[in-house]
């Protein structure tokens, strides 16, 4: 068995669980913010869907990685180092989209509720993203 393998694994489940959880919390608030809208006959605007898809890319994340991991000739000589690796990668692409479904819910109810802010509050959300990305490119050097 070569644990290094079951990090390659273990970096895109973790990192599919946080946008998982990101997509719950941020969808959460965009529908919460449509049902204000409805209540007070507001046009609910469509673009909140982007706040509540945000945290999906850091499973394209994990997968990424892990095609790099399983591809990378050095796994099999340090293993301990690549179920590290993709452990450590995994949970901060997790609490990526965790913090990025937090900051997409607060988007949606600022954007439907005042129409204004979009640019703003994406870039917020594209903040948060920054970490996943990091997480990305600097375990793929690091294979």
């Amino acid at each position: 068995m070569n644990w290094g393998m079951i990090g390659a694994g273990v970096v895109m489940g973790i990192a599919a669980m946080g946008s998982a959880i990101g997509i719950g919390i941020a969808g959460q608030g965009a529908i919460g913010a449509w049902k204000r809208c409805y209540l007070n006959n507001k046009p609910a605007p469509f673009l909140l869907v982007v706040f509540a898809g945000a945290p999906l890319t850091q499973t394209i994340y994990g997968f990424l990685l892990m095609n790099s991991m399983k591809n990378s000739a050095n796994v099999a000589s340090n293993p301990a180092f690549f179920l590290g690796l993709g452990v450590a990668c995994g949970l901060s692409m997790c609490m990526s989209a965790i913090a990025q479904g937090k900051a997409g819910a607060a988007g949606a109810d600022s954007l439907a509720e005042t129409g204004k802010g979009f640019s703003q509050d994406i870039m917020v959300v594209g903040l948060c993203e920054t970490i996943a990305l990091f997480s990305m490119v600097f375990g793929m050097i690091a294979c």
